[in-house]
């Protein structure tokens, strides 16, 4: 392979690569863009931080735009509940008035025909004063559509909780990710620096041979092209590191400005000791997103028996107690009790659309449950084939490297006793950059494969415990 043939093959692979492991597990609930932000938090400090990835996934735990909007989700349903609720808890209020006024009594039919035994009243009376100090209570005794709006909103509360935890196990696996895609830019950077010391090598060696009438010109302009391609390269492994770097402090809300280092000992994540329909199962009674899509078909029921609800009787009951007089001091006490049925008899229409509504909200809720619980199926399964492939593409992945980089000796050790052209030393160059890279990507791909099983199960927190050794 000479060097113009191979340059497209190592980009294509690395493109293919980069897309391969850029993309964390599907995300249920919230949208996905959040779990990429993260909120500042603290002051930089001038010295350079060394972050674990344990660290990392502890700060994004706190931080992560994610967790912090499914959070405020848990105290929106809350309120939510609470006010579905009042309609079914007791309502009281107080009011205490002090009137001032004057009636024209004529105005009411009093005093206004003769001969009427109203004919004596004066038309107008006053000014008085009326005092009034009264409690009131209303109370909801039977209404089967608030009882099931009560219903319907406790589903989405436990919705929102199970959400919560599902964001947590998101945005463990996005940090997780992330810290490891920054360590593979890490080690595509050393990788790219030795290849361009080694070109810079190969390139002094060539003007030397050729001083010393060895070799041709043409080798060491072939040469010197293989040193800026390796420069080139070792440039965009920089840059690329520096951008991921920069990704994950984001989702971990890192302080702006703190200058950090990654610690290139990963910890050893469990093997699932599952087979793949034990995993299928434990992932289905376990995820929390599944948990909550089924909250939320639960929901969707109340909220239809809620509207056929309307349509039937319900039974109230309002009281008052209270003192009324002119004065504070003569006032005396009153109350009232009143029991009210309300029976719908027609509303236009209005719970036939509101019936048309929940049954179309209901079938969405159900679509989306099945269509995750087909995603959690898929989702474990190509991770269990990830993890497969990935420790099989590893250890071919070692041998290729050791054998590509006994070949570059070999090229170099021809090239410099004058029995062969640079071109065998450039093609192995390159055949050094290809094994190194897919190295790097069967080392890394085999943690995020793990991890992806891990993340698919739906045990990623109770992961991330044990590697702490405890709860925390």
């Amino acid at each position: 392979m000479n060097n113009r043939r191979s340059l497209p093959f190592l980009l294509v692979f690395i493109t293919l690569f980069t897309l391969s492991i850029g993309r964390p597990a599907r995300a249920q609930g919230p949208p996905g863009g959040v779990y990429l932000g993260g909120v500042p938090a603290g002051t930089p400090s001038t010295t350079v931080e060394t972050i674990t990835i344990l660290d990392a996934i502890m700060r994004a735990l706190q931080h992560n735009l994610g967790v912090l909007v499914a959070e405020q989700g848990v105290g929106r349903a809350t309120g939510a509940r609470w006010r579905a609720l009042s309609a079914l808890l007791p309502n009281i209020d107080s009011h205490v008035t002090e009137t001032r006024e004057k009636l024209n009594l004529a105005a009411f039919g009093f005093g206004s025909t003769p001969g009427s035994i109203f004919e004596n009243i004066p038309s107008v009376v006053g000014p008085f004063s009326v005092f009034d100090a009264r409690i009131y209570l209303s109370q909801s005794v039977l209404n089967v559509a608030a009882l099931n709006d009560s219903r319907a909103e406790a589903h989405r509360l436990e919705a929102a909780r199970l959400t919560f935890r599902s964001a947590r196990d998101l945005v463990i696996n996005v940090a997780g990710t992330l810290y490891v895609q920054a360590l593979a830019a890490s080690a595509r950077v050393d990788a790219a620096r030795a290849q361009q010391q080694t070109a810079q090598a190969l390139y002094n060696q060539a003007l030397d041979l050729k001083q010393s009438g060895v070799i041709a010109g043409i080798d060491v302009l072939r040469a010197e092209v293989q040193l800026n391609a390796q420069t080139q390269r070792a440039t965009s492994a920089v840059v690329e590191f520096e951008k991921t770097k920069l990704q994950l402090a984001r989702v971990i809300g890192l302080p702006l400005g703190q200058a950090y280092r990654l610690d290139a000992n990963l910890p050893e994540l469990p093997n699932a000791d599952l087979s793949v329909d034990e995993a299928v199962a434990a992932a289905m009674g376990a995820r929390p997103d599944y948990q909550a899509a089924l909250e939320r078909v639960r929901a969707a029921e109340a909220s239809r028996r809620a509207v056929i609800g309307e349509a039937l009787p319900s039974l109230h009951v309002n009281a008052d107690y209270g003192e009324i007089g002119l004065t504070p001091g003569d006032a005396r006490g009153t109350f009232t009790v009143i029991g009210a049925v309300t029976v719908p008899i027609f509303q236009g229409g209005r719970t036939r659309g509101r019936l048309l509504e929940a049954d179309a909200d209901l079938r969405q809720r159900r679509a989306e449950a099945e269509d995750l619980r087909a995603s959690i199926y898929y989702e474990v399964r190509a991770a269990f084939l990830d993890v497969d492939a990935t420790a099989q593409q590893l250890t071919v992945a070692g041998k290729a490297r050791d054998l590509a980089a006994q070949q570059l000796t070999q090229a170099r050790d021809r090239f410099a006793a004058g029995v062969a052209s640079n071109i065998e030393v450039v093609q192995a160059q390159d055949a050094v950059a290809v094994a190194t890279e897919q190295f790097i990507a069967a080392q890394y791909g085999y943690a995020l494969a793990k991890g992806a099983v891990i993340r698919g199960i739906g045990n990623s927190e109770d992961t991330l415990r044990r590697l702490l050794g405890g709860a925390r």
